[in-house]
Order: C-alpha cells, then structure tokens, then sequence
C-alpha cells in the first residue's frame, strides 16, 4: 500500500496569522459594541446630568460622575412625561405648549418634522422598516438591498401616474445609517424573506455575511428534530 504523504505543518508564521485574523473576527465587534454603548451613554450623560439639582446628584456625594446616570434621569423622566400626557390636564399642556411652537416660524418646521418622524418610526402599530426588499439600483439589471419604510402617499403617487408605491430607504455600505429615499413601484420591489437585521449584516459587511435562505433554516431544524430523537 502506498504511504499517504504526510501534511506540511504550518509555519510558526502562518499560525501566528491564522490565530492573528481569527481573534479579530471575534474582538473587533466585541470592542466596536463597546464603544458605541459607551459613546451614547456618554452623550445621554451629558445632555441629561447637568439638568439635575447638585442635591439630587450622586456625584456630589461620592466625587465622581456615575455611568449611566443621564440614562436613568433620560427613562425616568420621558415615563413620568408620558404618564402625565395621559391625563386631561397634561393633554392640554401638550396642546398649550405645541400652540406656542407652531407660533416659531424656524422652530415649527424642525419640531413638526422630529415629531413626525418619532411618531412613525416608534409607532407600535406601524409598519416602517419592517421589510426588506430587492430593487433596481443604479439602472436595470443591477440589484440592491432596501428597506421598505411606508406606502407613498400624497401627492407623489398621482403626480408620478402610479397606482402603487413604496417609499423605500436604500443604505449606503458600510454604513446603513446614511443613504437615499426612493420612491419605486410596487411591481418593481422584490420583498425578501429575510429579517430586517440580517439584511442589515449583508450591507455593513459588504456581502461577505450573507444570511440562510429558508430552505437552509428549516433543513436545519429538521436536521436538530432528527438529533433529538
């Protein structure tokens, strides 16, 4: 019987990078959590604490600044705002005080804005962001990733001539925060099955974290099922 050659042993080199990349792959998005948690704490931090009485602020007592805290005075009061707009009386603060913005010219149009952007995107009964979807991107033929944020209404649909469309946001990689509104065709927009996140890690990672079809999920719950038995 002929002898199977025998492997090369990688060099120290080769394992050191191996071992090298492989650890990247697990610490980088470890540490970029981290930062961004501790980045938005801070800014949490420092709108919200300087707003509390110096008798109300641990950091009197203790000499130094608790992390965290702005986020607590942050969840606390937007709780205690909203239990009061429930009532009568806080519904007509709210309506007073919106009288008095909508009196602002520079001021109404930002506050009208923000306030309808909140309200659609935490809206439990909304639908935005809630799919994504395939379409053509930059010309016909090539495709690219969207987020389908809400049907087109307005004047836009009849203006176009359309009888349906969809506002969709397409995001730019690597970065989905940034990116273009377009206004598409409903016939032209191929809804994926995949979720919202996992369409997200496709474009961050600019293709190379590309998400089981349903097929490869549900062959692997019948491949966990068979194990079990």
């Amino acid at each position: 019987m002929a002898k199977k050659p025998k492997r090369k042993k990688a060099s120290l080199l080769a394992r050191s990078r191996s071992n090298f990349l492989t650890g990247v792959v697990i610490v980088a998005p470890v540490l970029l959590t981290i930062n961004l948690l501790w980045w938005a704490i801070n800014v949490v931090d420092g709108f919200f604490v300087p707003w509390v009485p110096a008798a109300y602020n641990p950091s009197t007592y203790i000499g130094f600044n608790i992390p965290g805290f702005g986020v607590i005075v942050f969840l606390v009061f937007s709780a205690v705002v909203g239990a009061l707009t429930k009532g009568l009386f806080g519904r007509q603060l709210l309506r007073i005080g919106e009288n008095l913005v909508d009196r602002m010219p520079v001021v109404r149009s930002v506050y009208n804005a923000l306030k309808q952007i909140s309200e659609t995107v935490l809206s439990k009964s909304g639908t935005s962001f809630q799919k994504a979807c395939m379409i053509e991107y930059p010309r016909p033929g090539i495709w690219a990733i969207a987020f389908v944020s809400t049907e087109t209404g307005g004047e836009i649909t009849p203006k176009i001539g359309e009888p349906e469309m969809l506002s969709v946001f397409l995001p730019t990689t690597p970065n989905p925060t940034s990116g273009f509104l377009l206004f598409v065709p409903k016939r032209d927009v191929i809804i994926l099955d995949m979720s919202v996140e996992d369409a997200a890690k496709l474009v961050i990672s600019a293709g190379l974290v590309s998400p089981p079809t349903a097929e490869e999920i549900a062959s692997g719950k019948r491949s966990v099922a068979k194990k079990r038995k």
